[in-house]
């Protein structure tokens, strides 16, 4: 049988291939040998499914393997949102919450995430643990196994979630804006939320369609052509003027966010604008941590709000496990993961929009101005990402080179120093850098870039990527 392995954030594998009940029976009872010796007293599962091909039928298998070995299963009705599994984790007091989803990913993919307690990613050292105790063939007999009614219950987390959230965001303020607010839910987990809680936003893509229409729900710049061709288009219309746009990804944990001209605004934008917002505005504080990959000024706003800042390796369990320790204000990532006090440890795309919109809604001010306010403090700058393709030969030859420390310019940008906390980050000097690192999930370089301009930024993304493949 194949090794499962775990990645950046749980185990995925094209559907049919590795990613076939067989193999999540093995990893669901691989759970639950995990939580028979962890939780021994009365364990409890919060389980449910994303929007992709098959959810219901993997969901239902976890469930059979979980009930076979005793554990009590809080299964969703329908499908759900990963914020939504680690929420009803920490409301149910289960000892673990897994959501059968893979992400961002393209569709042929699915996947097994695992939430811990307190309603965060499970911590890698707890994820190692199951991991080896994944067996070579589930001792279950699927085809004669039945769901237990005794130790299945059906619960309702969407309708948790949505209460929730209107009990912790002023959605009042935001609806007297009179601000016309987009949404799109890139056909994933979070499609009926800002229906029910918004029903007069304008949304894109909140239908089912499990192949996600061709597009990989990852809510970067390239995979939102329309929703930013919406905002652009409403101007032309008298009291259509759209001021905001959300999107997010197929479990919704991560977010995109447009401004008012169609302008694409990612992660390291929101993380600061946040910041900004919880404390100069609501008076909070706490420790800042965040990913490797996320920009280099997060260290100027903290210095101004004299906030402690760590950075971690990327993948959400790094900053969870500070968070569930920890006073921390702010935890985020570079992908549109991002979390904030006062609520779970997790990442929710959904929950960050929202607290954007109110900042917006509560100050008076466009997404543009505030951010403004945010390059008073750190200076403007702009950053794009490449996903470079490659064999796995051209990855392993690459990636073999950073480590041996043979890049020392790529074009005309000369490095000045390294970073290789996680991935390589190639500094150019204060205020441009180059990062290079491989997907812990799919066959993809990533490489990312920040300089003052977009067009200077896209400019070191090109010139690194002539020298990657032409060496």
């Amino acid at each position: 049988m194949t090794k499962i392995k775990f990645g950046t954030d749980g185990w995925r594998a094209i559907i049919a291939q590795e990613f076939t009940t067989e193999n999540v029976a093995r990893v669901a009872e691989g759970t639950a040998m995990w939580l028979l010796r962890n939780h021994p007293n009365n364990p409890s599962v919060i389980l449910g499914h994303d929007c992709r091909f098959g959810g219901e039928l993997f969901t239902e298998t976890v469930a059979k393997v979980l009930a076979y070995h005793s554990i009590k299963v809080f299964l969703s009705k329908g499908f759900v949102s990963t914020p939504m599994i680690s929420l009803g984790t920490v409301k149910y007091k289960a000892s673990l919450g897994i959501i059968i989803t893979a992400s961002h990913n393209p569709a042929s993919y699915n996947g097994f995430k695992l939430k811990g307690h307190y309603g965060g990613p499970l911590l890698p050292e707890q994820v190692a643990e199951i991991e080896n105790l994944i067996p070579d063939k589930c001792s279950l007999d699927l085809e004669g196994a039945k769901m237990p009614g005794q130790l299945v219950q059906l619960i309702d987390l969407e309708t948790l979630y949505c209460k929730h959230i209107a009990k912790n965001f002023d959605l009042k303020a935001i609806k007297r804006s009179k601000m016309n607010l987009g949404y799109d839910a890139m056909y994933g987990a979070g499609q009926n939320v800002i229906k029910r809680l918004m029903p007069e936003a304008i949304t894109l893509h909140c239908d089912n369609n499990p192949s996600f229409n061709g597009t990989a729900p990852e809510p970067i710049a390239k995979n939102l052509q329309e929703i930013s061709l919406l905002i652009k288009n409403s101007h032309k219309k008298k009291g259509a003027k759209i001021y905001s746009a959300l999107a997010t990804d197929g479990d919704a944990d991560r977010l995109g966010l447009f401004g008012s001209k169609g302008n694409f605004v990612d992660s390291h934008h929101i993380i600061l604008l946040l910041i900004h917002y919880l404390v100069k505005y609501k008076k909070m504080k706490g420790k800042v941590v965040v990913a490797f990959s996320v920009t280099p000024r997060i260290k100027k706003m903290c210095e101004h709000y004299e906030l402690e800042l760590e950075v971690t390796k990327i993948g959400f369990k790094y900053i969870c496990g500070v968070m569930i320790k920890e006073d921390v204000l702010l935890g985020g990532e570079e992908s549109g993961g991002i979390a904030i006090k006062g609520h779970i440890p997790e990442r929710d795309g959904i929950w960050i929009g929202l607290t954007i919109w109110e900042f917006m809604a509560k100050s008076g001010k466009s997404l543009e101005e505030l951010i403004e306010e945010v390059y008073a403090i750190t200076g403007s700058f702009a950053f794009e990402r490449n996903d470079l393709h490659l064999s796995e030969e051209q990855k392993n030859k690459i990636v073999g080179k950073c480590k041996q420390g043979q890049y020392s310019s790529f074009g005309k940008y000369n490095v000045e120093r390294v970073n290789d906390l996680d991935g390589w980050k190639y500094f150019f000097n204060d205020t441009e850098w180059l990062m290079i690192r491989a997907s812990g999930t799919e066959p993809v370089l990533r490489t990312y870039a920040e300089s003052s301009t977009q067009k200077k930024a896209f400019d070191i993304l090109n010139a690194a990527k002539k020298t990657l493949l032409e060496q």
